[in-house]
């Protein structure tokens, strides 16, 4: 990590398929693109997904063969394609 990287975990690439529920803007599905231990990046494409720093969602990894716990994290970082999410009990 650079010297301006302030990220507390290393990241791992990942894909997957999540559902994402805001309050205002309701559900999505999108796809991750890494995961650390502190939370996940989603990338939204052309999806109108435009929550505030702050804002919490709650995520749910699909396509599993069980359903997944529906996780509750928090926006904490936005960029051109998507959003760093973190888990809320950081």
């Amino acid at each position: 990590m650079g010297e301006n990287d302030r990220r507390e975990h290393g990241r791992t690439a990942m894909s997957a398929q999540v559902m994402v529920r805001h309050g205002v803007f309701g559900e999505f599905l999108f796809s991750t693109r890494d995961i650390s231990d502190g939370g996940i990046f989603i990338v939204v494409g052309e999806e109108f997904f435009d929550p505030e720093i702050g804002d919490r969602v709650e995520v749910q990894v699909q396509g599993l063969p069980v359903p997944a716990p529906v996780l509750e994290m928090t926006v904490v970082r936005r960029s051109n394609d998507g959003f760093g999410l973190q888990f809320a009990d950081q």
